[in-house]
Order: structure tokens, then sequence, then C-alpha cells
């Protein structure tokens, strides 16, 4: 068990595993050559200063690759010794859409392998574990909803108007521009929200961002779900079965339908031994794909807390 000294001497880092289809669909991924160390890897590096990991993955892959990238489901996270001391990188999968390589400071070469010959050809076994994750086939790359929570909207105790009129405050406005700072790297082709101002004003700057118009999903709102909880359900699943090429749906939703939602697609939280609730904090993100009945493309659930600059809080 690691003590939390231990922990906090980690240097936290992130990055990517980038892939593409080639013409006749066998899944490639990229490979870095770094000069400095003469190794192949994966592109990745440090987190700066008061980044999240997320940021630090897209922003490290662009600067070492030059590529554009969507961002998929979460992949492995590895940890291993570095010459400054234990390291810890995680790791997202992602797609590529565009770029192209120019040689930098960094890296002076860049080469497209099919994965089994990329596992072969890296010169480090933390990266292989990427790239095994990368070529499962049990589950999807790529999430098709993102179900946000509100930002934070103060207490209803302290709101004379009525509750679906309740704006976000202070702290939900800074979460909603985290969000929309972040969210875009998973190229949401589609908003939804609930009734309540709250749920608009969450989504207002991310869909200025990407120049989208906001659609309406009462199903989702807690007023609409407690009466018919089945309705919210089938629309996440409608959802999830969309496969037009397009990136995810983003519905923003509330506390009292989230987790019951989540439920009903079988995800489950645990903390130790102790099977809990799936969580929904205000301004948190859960990223979901796959069908949870299905055996070879199975749900794929990655909870973001947030997107403060805390890279060791739970996500």
């Amino acid at each position: 068990m690691r003590t939390l000294a231990e922990e906090t001497r980690l240097i936290p880092a992130a990055g990517g595993a980038l892939w593409r289809l080639d013409e006749g669909g066998v899944l490639e991924t990229a490979l870095v050559h770094r000069h400095k160390y003469d190794d192949w890897s994966l592109p990745k590096g440090k987190l700066d200063a008061g980044e999240h990991a997320l940021a630090a993955a897209v922003r490290e892959v662009v600067e070492e690759t030059g590529l554009d990238v969507v961002v998929g489901r979460r992949s492995v996270q590895t940890r291993y010794v570095h010459r400054h001391g234990p390291k810890r990188v995680d790791y997202w999968v992602m797609q590529v859409v565009g770029g192209e390589f120019v040689p930098n400071d960094e890296v002076d070469e860049l080469r497209w392998l099919p994965v089994p010959e990329a596992v072969a050809q890296v010169s480090h076994d933390h990266d292989r574990a990427v790239l095994v994750d990368l070529a499962r086939t049990d589950v999807p790359r790529a999430p098709r909803v993102l179900l946000v929570r509100h930002a934070s909207a103060g207490d209803r105790s302290s709101w004379d108007g009525p509750d679906a009129e309740r704006p976000l405050d202070r702290r939900g406005r800074d979460q909603a521009a985290r969000l929309a700072a972040l969210l875009p790297v998973f190229a949401p082709a589609r908003l939804l929200t609930a009734p309540p101002v709250r749920c608009r004003e969450t989504l207002a700057p991310l869909a200025e961002a990407l120049g989208l118009p906001v659609g309406e999903a009462p199903e989702l709102g807690e007023e609409h779900f407690a009466l018919d909880p089945q309705a919210g359900l089938d629309l996440v699943e409608e959802l999830l079965a969309v496969d037009d090429g397009a990136g995810p749906a983003l519905v923003c939703s509330q506390g009292g339908a989230i987790p019951s939602v989540l439920l009903a697609l079988g995800v489950r939280w645990h903390a130790g031994a102790a099977a809990l609730h799936p969580p929904a904090a205000k301004g948190s993100v859960w990223a979901l794909g796959g069908r949870p009945d299905e055996e070879t493309d199975g749900l794929v659930a990655d909870y973001y807390r947030d997107f403060s600059a805390d890279p060791s809080a739970p996500r």
C-alpha cells in the first residue's frame, strides 16, 4: 500500500493511444521516436501546473505529433520509475481526424503501424499495456453519450422564485466555463438539456464555443423523470444506439435522474469493498458508450467529477 507521502511524489503525466483505420479496415496506431532518448513510445508528457490530465493529454499529443484528434474512452493508467522519480501516466484513446506530422524538438519521426507491429516496436513495457487496451474489441473506442449534471446553482432554500428558474451561481459559471473549454475534445455533435434554467445555463458557453443549438430533453428533468423514469432511460438508450459516424450527443440533466439512469444501464460504483450508487456531482460528466447487454460491445462509463486543476481528484 502506498503512503500519502509516496503518492504526492508521483510525477503526473498524460498522453494518447492514437488510432485510425487503413483502407482495408485494419486498426493502426502511431508511435513517436524521441531522439533525446532514442526510443519508440506513445505521445505523452507532464502536466503543467494547474492543468487537468485530459487537457494535458490532448496538448501533449498535438505538440508532439501535429495531428488533430477526437478523444474517446479512457485507456489504462501506467506507473513506472522515471529518473526524476515515480511517474503516473493517464491515457486516452484518441481518433486521428486530420493534421500532419512535422518533426519537432521532442519527436523526429512518427510511424503508423498495425497494433501488433506497434506492440513489438515500442520500447517500453508500460506502453505495450496501453496498446493492448487499444486493441480491445469488447468495448467501443469512443462514447456515444456525454451525460452532464448541471453546474452549481446555490441552495434551493435561498432562492425565492420557482426552482426551475434558479440560475447558476459564481461557482457554477466557472464550472460551465471549464466544461466549454474541455468537452469539445470529444467533438459532441448534438446538445440537449433538461428544462431548468440551470441546465440550459450550464450548456450555454459550450453551445457558443461549438456553434450548436441546444435542444430539449424533458425526459431527463427531475419532475418528468420522477413520473416516468422509463422515458428518460429510453432516451439515453436511443442515443447510445445511434451509429451515424457523428460525434456523441451531450445531455445536461439533474441529480435526481442521472444515478438512476446509470444503475439501469448496469453502471456500478465501488469504494473499497462497498458498492455505491454512481456519483453525479454538480458539473460532472459521464462519458457513456456501447450497450450493457452486448458481449462484443459492452458498456464504457468514464466518470469525470469535474475539470478542475486537481489531477488527483477522482474522475
